[in-house]
């Protein structure tokens, strides 16, 4: 069993590091994306690529998540958000990208400490691989735009990435942004919870989602430049990253 990327709370983060530790991620996932209630798995032709994170109290998983580093920013184009998004745009910045998705957890689970577990040992394998960019597809349940409309004029308004880091549109199925103004109130209801840690963080977004109903979601590219993580936010991370953690 490889050991703790960062212990907190009683839960602990590892990478999978066996058939079975990926089987449970899997399951979860299906419980996630699928039904909250089955005994399916949730995979992809991707997974072989990432590595594999499970956040796990008293032996048993309660969140997951999937990373794969890219030693450079044209690498990006082999990962998963590049069937969706023309991500050529990013190759012109330099240093190591990393792409992380697949990123939930147990539908019984409501406990803050989770999400800090998840985001702390991000920021501990962010910081091992000195990535500058973190990037992945935040979703919004349900592929009816409608009651996302307010967050979507948000996003649009408040976190448009900058015209260099834009990606393009790929997929035949988007939803483009709305040119409206948002009730603030009710847009930052409607953000899903990975994607309000990314904005909080200074993430930014594509100017579109994109239906997927595969996975029965829509959903936006996400990017978060690592040397522009407000400092307060970037220490926070750091000293739960460092405060108790294991090597590999």
């Amino acid at each position: 069993m490889a050991q703790a990327l960062l212990t907190h709370g009683g839960y602990e983060a590892r990478r999978a590091a066996s058939d079975a530790d990926r089987d449970r991620a899997f399951a979860l996932r299906y419980r996630a994306f699928v039904d909250p209630k089955g005994q399916g798995r949730e995979r992809d032709g991707f997974d072989g690529l990432f590595d594999h994170v499970l956040i796990e109290r008293a032996g048993e998983v309660v969140g997951t998540y999937r990373y794969a580093v890219f030693d450079n920013m044209a690498l990006v184009s082999k990962g998963y958000s590049s069937q969706h998004y023309d991500l050529a745009p990013l190759a012109r910045t330099e240093g190591k990208a990393m792409e992380m998705g697949r990123f939930c957890l147990a539908p019984e689970v409501h406990d803050a400490d989770v999400l800090r577990v998840a985001w702390g040992a991000m920021a501990a394998l962010v910081d091992r691989a000195d990535v500058k960019l973190l990037f992945g597809c935040s979703s919004f349940p349900g592929v009816d735009p409608n009651p996302y409309h307010d967050a979507f004029a948000l996003l649009a308004r408040d976190y448009q990435s900058a015209p260099g880091m834009r990606v393009g549109r790929k997929s035949r199925e988007i939803v483009t942004f709305p040119d409206a103004t948002p009730d603030p109130q009710v847009a930052r209801a409607a953000l899903p919870p990975l994607l309000r840690t990314y904005l909080g963080m200074g993430g930014w977004v594509s100017d579109h989602a994109v239906v997927d109903r595969q996975m029965g979601t829509l959903h936006v590219f996400t990017g978060v430049e690592i040397d522009r993580v407000p400092p307060a936010r970037a220490r926070a991370l750091r000293v739960l990253a460092n405060g108790s953690h294991g090597t590999d």
